[in-house]
């Protein structure tokens, strides 16, 4: 091949990989505990046919794209962002179907972290005599699929936590008040977060202060409401609260085993979970909870709470990434609450560094974010 054919067909790979990459973010947050996966069927520079994995036990994105495109897609290249699998589960493996329609080429933009597949896909394909290329815009792929990536090789959920404050560093008056540090775009970008994850953790303090219902609210498209988890040692928050009253089996109450029996078994009456878990240096083991929860997959998690469920998480070590809106305004006060609470570092040598930081303008405020490992 000519280094001018070379040139243009990296130019297409790297075009219809993302392509392939837009399709599957499109089901962004309906797939779990599966990946978001796009495929794109491609012959002489034109699309034939586009797939997505739409939710778990629907057919995966490559056999959905081959059953439209028909018998055309024999000699076509097809462009996924992900391994295709060569395993039964919920779907036969897609590697069958790949060879049987005589694609000729498979381009995947990353290998597949599941044990059960990770490279036995792309074995499978070159020993039939397709052609396969891997790495076109692997890292891009990477992070759509980074809650998956963690959860399957872990066994954990990618957790999440967000905030907003204000420029000096609150997140509440001196008395609690926190409606509204952010603005209205910064608060839709949140529900759009929330439509994304499987669930949304929040402390006893946040439920008791502002009474949330954590649902998704304002914002277009197909919605799901996420599954709510409320760390409440004693098994505090008033019955009447909207978590407990509105939905309660989409509730999960995370108690210490001091948490009083009678309140327990009242939870419990209206069809709410609760969970036990053990206190570590008298906070709920975050990591066990973890642990519980990836294996309930529960693969992806974000935590809305105040500044003491918010060093909790960090100082336990449970989190992977953080949204830290800013506000334009300033409250003032040794006494207004700030993000994170307890009882902080001694040295800053100590101090938690954010990789791969970002910064960036959502309406009238800015997102800070990054990774915490």
């Amino acid at each position: 091949m000519s280094k001018k054919r070379k040139r243009l067909q990296k130019q297409d790979d790297i075009r219809f990989m993302n392509e392939a990459l837009l399709i599957a973010e499109s089901v962004r947050g309906r797939t779990s505990p599966d990946p978001m996966v796009g495929a794109v069927i491609v012959k002489k520079g034109r699309i034939l046919s586009r797939g997505y994995h739409a939710e778990v036990k629907t057919p995966h994105a490559e056999s959905f794209a081959i059953r439209k495109a028909g018998k055309a897609s024999k000699g076509a290249t097809l462009y996924l962002n992900l391994e295709p699998c060569c395993h039964f589960g919920n779907n036969p493996p897609c590697t069958e179907r790949i060879i049987n329609a005589g694609i000729k080429r498979v381009v995947a933009a990353m290998k597949d972290p599941n044990p059960l597949v990770c490279g036995k896909g792309f074995r499978e394909l070159r020993r039939a005599g397709v052609k396969v290329d891997v790495g076109v815009l692997e890292k891009q792929a990477k992070k759509l699929n980074e809650a998956f990536i963690k959860h399957i090789t872990t066994q954990l959920p990618f957790v999440i936590l967000k905030t907003a404050m204000t420029m000096d560093g609150k997140i509440a008056t001196e008395k609690g008040e926190s409606k509204w540090i952010s603005g209205e775009e910064a608060r839709k970008f949140v529900h759009r977060l929330r439509n994304s994850v499987d669930a949304v953790l929040v402390g006893r303090n946040t439920v008791i202060i502002d009474n949330p219902g954590l649902t998704v609210r304002g914002i277009r498209g197909k919605i799901k409401d996420p599954l709510r988890i409320i760390i409440d040692s004693l098994a505090e928050i008033p019955f009447a609260s909207k978590v407990l009253s509105r939905d309660p089996k989409n509730t999960i109450v995370v108690v210490s085993p001091r948490a009083p029996r009678d309140r327990v078994r009242k939870m419990r009456a209206k069809g709410v979970e609760v969970l036990e878990i053990p206190t570590r240096k008298g906070e709920i083991d975050l990591k066990k909870l973890m642990k519980e929860l990836g294996r309930r997959n529960v693969m992806s998690l974000l935590i809305e709470g105040g500044g003491a469920t918010n060093a909790s998480a960090l100082s336990q070590g449970v989190v992977d990434k953080i949204y830290f809106f800013v506000a334009p305004k300033v409250i003032g006060g040794k006494d207004a609450l700030t993000p994170v609470e307890g009882k902080g570092i001694s040295s800053l040598k100590k101090a938690l560094k954010i990789r791969q930081f970002k910064a960036k303008n959502i309406g009238e405020d800015i997102l800070l974010e990054g990774y915490t490992g």
